[in-house]
């Protein structure tokens, strides 16, 4: 059976996963750059204020539960941290990018997690996703995600990842109603992947400013 994750460890490898695809050039990520990406204002559901402590234990859970490896490069002065979900779990990257939005997100349609995966796996239709979300809600040895009853007033099920445990969700009608228009699903996948964009500049803004305070204490050792 699969270890339970922690609100905070499913943030920290959540964010291990999408960052170690969308800016594969400043991975693996430091404690600080990790922090700032569990923060993150957008892509985000719920929003949290982790600080370093928070990080850092949840870093040591996944440790121990074997997700995450410690990383000490030659000639890095800050220790990195570097995930192994997929090895972990045997996913295929199409997988991989499911389970890192819902992670990021929460529960989410088929719909929604391919608009919100487009710089992590780009799936040609919605059709695409929901055979990735099947192959992980039908493992043997224990479903990876699960699908939840329909809410009030939408059409499409929601999916949840169960590395929490399976949600209790209580049974909610499933009143069907017309399928949101193209052009308003056109949009609302244009604003998420334009959020996307802004939170990765935020990111790697931070990550400037990471390097340039260790750039400045590293030339402090010589003056």
């Amino acid at each position: 059976m699969n270890p339970l994750l922690t609100d905070e460890e499913v943030r920290a490898l959540g964010a291990l996963v999408e960052k170690s695809l969308t800016t594969p050039e400043y991975y693996p990520l430091s404690l600080n750059a990790l922090k700032n990406a569990c923060n993150q204002k957008s892509s985000r559901d719920p929003v949290v204020e982790y600080g370093e402590d928070d990080v850092a234990r949840a870093l040591a859970g996944l440790r121990d539960k074997h997700l995450v490896w410690f990383v000490d490069a030659a000639g890095e002065r800050v220790q990195k941290y570097r995930h192994r979900f997929p090895e972990a779990y045997d996913l295929a990257p199409e997988e991989a990018a499911v389970m890192a939005v819902l992670l990021l997100r929460g529960p989410q349609t088929p719909g929604e997690i391919r608009g919100r995966t487009g710089r992590l796996h780009e799936f040609a239709s919605v059709e695409e996703v929901e055979s990735a979300l099947e192959a992980l809600a039908s493992r043997e040895e224990e479903p990876l995600v699960v699908r939840l009853p329909r809410q009030p007033g939408r059409k499409e099920h929601r999916y949840a990842h169960t590395l929490c445990g399976v949600p209790d969700v209580p049974e909610e009608s499933a009143a069907a109603v017309p399928r949101e228009p193209e052009a308003v699903a056109r949009a609302r996948s244009d604003r998420d992947r334009l959020a996307a964009l802004e939170e990765e500049v935020a990111s790697l803004r931070a990550e400037v400013s990471t390097l340039r305070e260790a750039l400045e204490r590293f030339r402090g050792q010589f003056e």
